[in-house]
């Protein structure tokens, strides 16, 4: 279970990280829903549940990260 949270942990981040890349907020929300989807499938897949609800979940969070961050 430690390894699975430090896994999605790490990923979020890194995709929290990389949603301010962009230049505009739509930019930076449409990569950041990417990122943040690829990562709630992941962990959830990891952790054992659904990775359909982890994607659903983690692109709703990265679209709105990116898109509330500042350039």
């Amino acid at each position: 279970m430690t390894k699975a949270f430090l896994t999605a942990t790490l990923l979020a981040g890194f995709g929290l990280a990389l949603a301010g890349c962009g230049s505009s907020p739509l930019t930076r929300g449409v990569t950041g829903g990417a990122l943040g989807a690829g990562a709630g499938a992941g962990a959830a897949a990891l952790t054992g549940h659904n990775a359909g609800t982890g994607a659903l979940i983690g692109g709703g969070v990265g679209a709105l990260g990116g898109a509330l961050t500042a350039p």
